[in-house]
């Protein structure tokens, strides 16, 4: 659980914001995304394989 302490005289908008940038950072809501359901390690790989072909095509060889 990640915890914010709201500094005196902090607007709570920008606590937010720190909240959000450091929940951002450790990556917590993408490994929740990740956890809710199971995908098996071969349709993983096809998936990266994929995005790497992507950005290839998108960004290589210029």
């Amino acid at each position: 659980m990640l915890i914010i302490n709201v500094r005196e005289g902090e607007n709570i908008d920008r606590a937010l914001k720190r909240y959000k940038r450091k929940s951002i950072n450790t990556r917590v809501i993408r490994e929740l995304r990740n956890r809710r359901e199971f995908t098996k390690p071969s349709v993983k790989r096809r998936k990266e394989k994929l995005k790497a072909e992507y950005r290839l095509e998108k960004y290589g060889e210029r």
